[in-house]
Parts: C-alpha cells; sequence; structure tokens
C-alpha cells in the first residue's frame, strides 16, 4: 500500500499540464530519433539534455522528458527495422527478421501496428516490475557500507563487457580513459591538483555533460561528415492495417512472455535490450517450433523481441534509481544527468528525492499510453522521416548540442572541449573502442574513490575491509562471474544473432 501511495503522488507529478507537455514531447522527440539509423536511445537523450538546462527545467521535469525520449527511442528503433531491414539500433535488430518479410509481403501497416501494441505492452509489463522491485531493492541497498558499495561499483565496471559487446581489452581501456578523466581537478581531502596542466577551466574537473554530448553527438556528425551520407533513403509504402482484434490476441502470450524476459535482462547488470530482443525471439522460436513461420513474416517473430527490448529498458532503470549503477548506455546517459542536478542515485534517493524517482516511473506509464496514441496514426509521418536526407537532420542536432551546452556555461572553452571530445569519440569509434564504459567510468569514479577513501579511513588503512563482509564478498564474486561470464557467453550469442540474420530469408 505504501508504494501504491507513493506512485499516486508520482502521478500527480507527472500529470501537471507542464510535465506532461514534455513527456508528450519528450515521447515524439524520441520517436523521431529511434527511427533514424544509427542515432539510437543514448544519443537523443545525450542530445536533449543540453536542451533541458537552456529551457532551465525543473529536476523532475528534466528526467520526465529524457525518460520519455528514452521510451520513444525504443518504439522508434522499429520502424526502420520493418520498413527498410535497417535498425534503428542494436536491440532493433531481432525485429528486421519477420518485421521486413511483413513489409515485402504487404503488411507493413500491419507489422507496425502490431510491434506498437508489443512495445507497449513490454514497457507496460517492465514498468510494473519496476515499481515492484525497486523500493525493495532500495530498502536492501541501505545496507550498505563503503565497502559494499565499492565492491558494487567494481561489479559495474566488471559487467561493461555485457552491456558493449566489445573485445574485454579495449572495454577495460576505455573505462580507465573514464575514470583517469573523473579525476582531473582538485582533489577535494588533499588539495592535490591532478591532470590540470595550469589550465585554470580544468581546477573544477570536466563536466560529464560535455563529455557525453561530445561523445555521441559530436562524433555522430563526423560520421556522417566521413560517409557523405547525403541522400535520403527511397519512400516505403506503407499500404493499408489489415490487423484484426483477434490476431492481436493471439500474439498476446508471446507480448507478456517476450516483456517478462527482457526486464530480467534488463535488470542484470552488463545484459540490456539486446539480449532481451534476443531471448525473447530466440524462446519464442523453440515454443511455437513448426507451428510459426519465423523468418518469413510472422507477426510473433515481431513482436516477441520488441515487447522484449522495451521491458529491458524498463528494466534497465532499476539498478540505476536504486544503486547508482546504470544497467545500459542510456541509463548510463540519465545517471549522468542525476548527478548534473546534484541528485545522488541510489536508495536515499527513494526518500530524498521521492518525487523524481515516483514521478519518472508515473512518467512512464503516462508515456507509453501517449506513444502508443502517437505511433499508430503518425506512422506516415514517421516513414515520411525516413526519406530525409541526413545532411539536413544532423547539422540542426549538432546546433542543439552547441547552443545547449553554451547556454550551461556560458563559456567558449567549453565549446572547444566538447569538439575535442567529439574527435577523440571519432577516432575511438573508428578503433571500435566503446563509449559507454568512458562515460561509466567519468560518473562512476569519483564516487568509487570516495568510498575506498571512506573504507580505508575506517579500517585504519587496512585493505581487508574491502572483502570482510559477507555481502562485500558476494558482490566480489558476482562482479567475477560478471567480468568472466559475458566474455563466455557473449560471443555465442552474438554469433547465434548473426547466424539467425543470415538464416532469415530477407537478409540481404
Amino acid at each position: 500500500m505504501e508504494t501504491l501511495g507513493f506512485l499516486m503522488d508520482g502521478f500527480a507529478v507527472a500529470f501537471t499540464p507542464y510535465n506532461l507537455m514534455f513527456a508528450l514531447f519528450g515521447a515524439f522527440v524520441g520517436t523521431l530519433i529511434g527511427c533514424l539509423p544509427g542515432l539510437g536511445p543514448a544519443n537523443g537523450v545525450a542530445i536533449l539534455i543540453p536542451l533541458a538546462f537552456t529551457l532551465g527545467l525543473p529536476p523532475e521535469t528534466a528526467m520526465i522528458l529524457l525518460t520519455a525520449v528514452y521510451a520513444g527511442a525504443m518504439y522508434g528503433g522499429r520502424i526502420s527495422s520493418i520498413l527498410l531491414n535497417i535498425p534503428g539500433d542494436e536491440p532493433a535488430m531481432m525485429t528486421c527478421l519477420d518485421g521486413y518479410p511483413m513489409a515485402r509481403n504487404g503488411r507493413a501497416a500491419d507489422a507496425l501496428a502490431a510491434s506498437a501494441i508489443a512495445s507497449f505492452t513490454g514497457s507496460l509489463i517492465g514498468t510494473i516490475g519496476l515499481i515492484m522491485l525497486a523500493p525493495i531493492l532500495a530498502r536492501f541497498a541501505l545496507t550498505f557500507g563503503p565497502a559494499e558499495y565499492f565492491a558494487l561499483f567494481l561489479l559495474a565496471f566488471a559487467t561493461l563487457g555485457g552491456i558493449t559487446g566489445k573485445n574485454p581489452m579495449k572495454t577495460v581501456i576505455a573505462a580507465t580513459l573514464g575514470i583517469m578523466i573523473s579525476t582531473v581537478g582538485i582533489d577535494i581531502s588533499t588539495g592535490t591538483q591532478r591532470y590540470t596542466f595550469n589550465v585554470l577551466e580544468l581546477y573544477e574537473g570536466i563536466d560529464f555533460i560535455l563529455a557525453i554530448v561530445g561523445l555521441f553527438a559530436i562524433s555522430e556528425l563526423l560520421f556522417f561528415v566521413e560517409h557523405r551520407m547525403g541522400g535520403g533513403r527511397d519512400k516505403v509504402s506503407v499500404g493499408k492495417l489489415s490487423l484484426t482484434f483477434k490476431e492481436i490476441v493471439s500474439t498476446l502470450p508471446s507480448q507478456f512472455r517476450g516483456g517478462v524476459l527482457g526486464f530480467i535482462a534488463g535488470v542484470l547488470p552488463g545484459a540490456g535490450a539486446s539480449l532481451g530482443s534476443f531471448i525473447s525471439y530466440t524462446l519464442e522460436k523453440q515454443v511455437l517450433g513448426k507451428k510459426g513461420k519465423f523468418g518469413e513474416g510472422d507477426i510473433r517473430g515481431v513482436v516477441a523481441p520488441e515487447a522484449g527490448n522495451n521491458g529491458a529498458s524498463s528494466g534497465a532503470l532499476v539498478p540505476m534509481l536504486t544503486l547508482g549503477v546504470p544497467g545500459s548506455g542510456t541509463t548510463a546517459v540519465l545517471l549522468a544527468m542525476l548527478i548534473s542536478l546534484n541528485i545522488t542515485p541510489g536508495p536515499l534517493m527513494f526518500t530524498q528525492n521521492a518525487d523524481i524517482v515516483w514521478g519518472v516511473i508515473a512518467a512512464l506509464l503516462i508515456g507509453n499510453v501517449l506513444l502508443l496514441v502517437l505511433n499508430i496514426p503518425m506512422v506516415g509521418f514517421f516513414v515520411k522521416l525516413l526519406s530525409v536526407p541526413p545532411m539536413y537532420l544532423l547539422p540542426i542536432v549538432t546546433m542543439v548540442a552547441f547552443v545547449g551546452i553554451y547556454s550551461i556555461s556560458h563559456s567558449t572553452f567549453d565549446l572547444y572541449f566538447m569538439v575535442v571530445f567529439g574527435v577523440a569519440g571519432f577516432f575511438l569509434r573508428k578503433l571500435e573502442i566503446p563509449l559507454v564504459p568512458i562515460i561509466l567510468g567519468l560518473l562512476l569514479g569519483p564516487e568509487m574513490e570516495k568510498n575506498l577513501g571512506h573504507a580505508l579511513v575506517l579500517s585504519d588503512g587496512d585493505w581487508s575491509i574491502l572483502w570482510q563482509s559477507g555481502l562485500a564478498k558476494g558482490l566480489w564474486l558476482v562482479a567475477g562471474l560478471g567480468l568472466i561470464l559475458p566474455y563466455l557467453v557473449g560471443p555465442i550469442l552474438r554469433r547465434r544473432m548473426r547466424n539467425a540474420i543470415k538464416e532469415s530469408p530477407v537478409s540481404d
């Protein structure tokens, strides 16, 4: 009952006309960003962060806006998957397998409508799971001391391989870079300058908003310039909607299974939406067996992965809100926004900033309804957007980023520094070094260092305090497994995903 009361308070926050307007705006913009191949939810949230500061939004409104963008981008990723056989982001990859064949069979409108409904179902299941699990996990996390938090941050870094799916050594390099960047400035405890090189602007450290916008948005523009993607994409004929109520009802078991599996994958640190969509599709294929025509345009092959990746997007918010440890790249960007608003994510957030936490959760439920209402009637508009040349879209996105960053600090030095991060991000991506570990290192590095210092002060310099408690030992064990398992299981899963795509009749 207590949780229900908090949720009602959250609805009171989210249902104000001001917050509702930004939830609608975020859902719409998120869908636009999600349907453009290559951008994805992490870029979408990163691009909108400067806008939130420019408008001077209150913390709860800013988080509602960005959460709506996140949810909308997860919805939008399916549009290019179904119509162009090009996933908007990695989690939407599995939707191509049956979504594109449905489009080629003249059922593009049906595939888009079914995927929108499945996205709604998956998000709804994930949000309900978030409401039930987050308070329990937050109360449990209140028992953490400095040593346990240090082990928890270690666990977050250990599971980076699952989030990025990259080479282990490259992931370690990226995380190390992020931690090094986080130490720039004056050490609060000792007053020592670190990596400042006598540059006055570096004394206060590096603003992670600069790093995020530079690494994501500016590097994306540089990739566009390099590949010169000047032309738009061919318009796709959507056709008429012929999806029947009976057909929707027949897919409900697939949607439910996908949503539950996706939520579980999202809660697990390092798993994420990609795993959620893959296991949802794979399970559905095994459950139905010869009854389904997977790879040839089976509608259940569309709804299962869509429910899975949207359930995972809500699940990834659980560790971020309760422990301060992001479960995905996009929640890492949301974590940066919380920190920049002087809000410390973690168990105390549920008591100290309950209006923000429950306002965001309520906004997720409202946003899912808004997205369902937006996506079905406005699909024609989103289809036309796919034919707009990127040479017009990306410069506008970059301009928004520059204006937003300048409005935060009114410093031209920050603009130059953002460009430096953009160029660095471009070359790191060329070297296939993931960017998410850099952001995580930048965000979690200071807290990890602070908790390590507190633990050593309490133990009078005895390092064994870091693994003395049973809880700390458990976290160290899980961190060890998290470090090893993604590199054992990850390649197998990715190989199976590639094989599934290759075996699809329309993989070309």
